[in-house]
């Protein structure tokens, strides 16, 4: 249970980082390149040229949301809290201040303009903004309290949040390619496409929560090897969604970023 656990982890994290690294050479690029109609490319409406504080909400969410899903595996580790603490709560604090921006952000464009899919997307968009800014005012609360437990909890919730952007591509990678996207329209207002409204957060707090508790609770031998059958299953399914997404989307982006051609 524990080394399978430990590699579904690891995958996560890997994977999350290169969709952190994607995120900041795609959309900081064309930020850097004020060629900001490439944002289009991935959901239509993003970047309005004569709406400047919508572009701004949604290219702060963007850039902040790099920024936490290269940091978030970096605070989980326990080597480096325990040996670098000083190096822990620099980042944290960074951590921090960056998920609140993410939200921040994301909150002002549903507000000012909504989202493409419409009254669903904007609730379940809204409530994923609120769960991150309440749960980062929570993780640093309770670290400067001195709550560690609570600062732990609250700091794994918050990842399971920041992860939330990348599930969400993941999830309708698969969703199109197995399923041929029914559910799914253009205008991101179908039946699959209200169910991922909320569908890309909600499951990771619920999972969130499980491992929180878990660690009062002692599992049977049968329930923890079902268990860590599970967890490598879901291990093998990342793995395979990150190799394509890698090789056609996240890496030429990345590779175009660093190299500048």
């Amino acid at each position: 249970m524990r080394w399978s656990a430990r590699v579904l982890v690891t995958t996560v994290w890997v994977s999350a980082a290169l969709f952190g690294l994607y995120i900041l050479a795609f959309y900081a690029a064309a930020l850097y390149e004020r060629n900001m109609e490439r944002w289009n490319n991935v959901l239509p409406g993003l970047y309005e040229k004569d709406s400047v504080a919508t572009t701004s909400g949604i290219g702060l969410h963007f850039a902040m949301g790099g920024i936490i899903l290269l940091l978030g595996s970096l605070q989980l580790l326990e080597k480096v809290r325990t040996r670098y603490p000083a190096l822990h709560r620099w980042v944290g604090r960074l951590y921090i201040v960056s998920s609140l921006l993410a939200a921040a952000g994301g909150l002002a464009f549903i507000f000012l303009k909504g989202t493409i899919g419409g009254t669903v997307m904007d609730i379940g968009f809204a409530g994923y903004g609120v769960f991150m800014f309440i749960s980062a005012i929570e993780t640093y609360r309770h670290a400067v309290a001195r709550r560690l437990e609570k600062h732990r909890a609250w700091a794994l919730r918050l990842f399971a949040l920041a992860i939330g952007s990348w599930l969400y591509r993941m999830d309708y990678g698969f969703w199109i390619g197995f399923a041929d996207g029914i559910g799914h329209t253009p205008q991101f207002n179908g039946t699959f496409d209200k169910l991922m409204a909320f569908f890309f957060y909600l499951p990771n707090l619920l999972v969130a929560e499980l491992f929180i508790r878990a660690r009062e609770y002692r599992a049977p031998a049968a329930l923890r090897l079902a268990a860590a059958f599970l967890l490598l299953c879901a291990t093998g399914f990342l793995i395979i969604g990150t190799y394509f997404f890698t090789l056609h989307y996240w890496g030429p982006a990345i590779l175009n970023w660093v190299t500048g051609y």
